[in-house]
């Protein structure tokens, strides 16, 4: 078990070293690269009660992946305010969406 926690400590330090790993970027989600351009996307028509969730770019393990839009009940008096990546010191991060009044 010991040698196992040795050996993957060493296989972080040596991806750091090369950039192949930032371990805190890692773990607070963070992309070097900014996500492709939205894909343009036809939007349906409208449901009652539900509100469209635009699509969006994911994290994934490779960099990002397309995640298409859906609808999603929709909450009287709110707005909702669709996901989207925001360039901090340390990367891209997705801020994810959410309801406002």
């Amino acid at each position: 078990m010991k040698r196992q926690l040795l050996l993957a400590a060493a296989i972080l330090a040596a991806g750091s070293a090369f950039g192949l790993i930032s371990p805190a970027a890692q773990a607070h989600g963070y992309y070097d690269n900014p996500p492709p351009p939205p894909r343009h996307e036809v939007r349906p028509a409208p449901r009652p009660g539900q509100a469209w969730v635009p699509g969006h770019y994911d994290r994934a393990r490779s960099g990002y992946a397309w995640r298409g839009g859906y609808y999603q009940a929709a909450r009287p008096g709110h707005r909702y305010v669709p996901d989207r990546w925001v360039h901090g010191p340390h990367g891209w991060v997705k801020r994810p969406g959410y309801w406002v009044r």
